[in-house]
């Protein structure tokens, strides 16, 4: 699916799997381009407080919390666009972060997988390593412009249940046009952390755009298998969330005026 907003895209997606028989999409492919000159996504506000409320009311993460673990937004916005200090807070208040919830949080986060990977050039900063190629020299190789998340030194086990990590890596294609963020993951539980997981990557595209002096331009997530789980189709709770998504879907059928019989009325066009 092709939309402008994160909100569309993510409630496409939902009512696919509200509408159909199943819980899960396979694979889930979309591509979003609604991003301002300072790379903000387009979101629909209705959609995005009723997934809120629904989502504390159900003793869950909020959109917000679950991007942070993508990008940390707000250290961004009190690094005040020195990428070397936003490094330097993220890792001074990493443990505290794992200390907030050691049972989530105690096998990492995306956003410290990508700026402290364990081994590899800058210490381990895939982010900086890839910024800093870009910035060295012309003509640096575009696959160079890939950082994972996923470590088989780490994750592979044989735990039955792992909630980290489900990313498994990201690449960025500059274009003449902007930056394209690429995102793939191998599972995503659609209803929990879907709409945080999009705002997150779209936040980190930002990023690199702004450090790459360009603009982000799409942002595209690939997933194997997209799961609508910790909630009940048929939930009652989920109605005022469900009913929000399909009045923003429903098709724009413009109304004209037309004269009948001496009456002005308003007709369907």
């Amino acid at each position: 699916m092709d939309e402008p907003d994160i909100s569309r895209a993510w409630g496409k997606a939902v009512l696919h799997v509200i509408d159909h028989a199943g819980l899960e999409i396979s694979p889930l492919i979309l591509s979003v381009t609604g991003f301002n000159e300072r790379g903000v996504a387009q979101e629909t506000s209705a959609i995005r407080l009723a997934l809120d409320t629904l989502l504390a009311a159900k003793r869950m993460r909020s959109v917000d919390d679950v991007a942070f673990t993508i990008f940390p937004q707000r250290l961004w916005q009190v690094a005040q666009g020195d990428r070397a200090a936003l490094f330097r807070y993220y890792k001074d208040a990493f443990p505290r972060y794992q200390a907030m919830n050691p049972k989530g949080n105690r096998r990492g986060l995306y956003f410290e997988r990508l700026t402290d990977y364990g081994r590899g050039p800058s210490d381990g900063n895939q982010l900086e390593w890839i910024l800093s190629q870009f910035e060295g020299r012309e003509g640096v190789r575009r696959s160079m412009f890939q950082a994972s998340v996923f470590d088989p030194a780490r994750d592979h086990v044989a735990d039955a249940q792992l909630q980290f990590p489900c990313l498994q890596h990201v690449s960025f294609e500059p274009t003449h046009a902007g930056l394209v963020i690429n995102a793939f993951y191998a599972t995503q539980q659609l209803f929990v952390k879907a709409y945080g997981n999009y705002l997150g990557i779209a936040q980190l595209g930002a990023f690199m755009a702004h450090e790459m002096k360009t603009k982000l331009l799409r942002m595209n997530v690939v997933v194997g298998v997209a799961k609508f789980e910790r909630i009940s189709k048929s939930d009652v709770d989920l109605k005022p969330l469900i009913t929000a998504v399909r009045e923003t879907l429903a098709p724009h059928v413009p109304v004209v005026n037309a004269e009948i019989g001496g009456y002005v009325v308003e007709t369907l066009a």
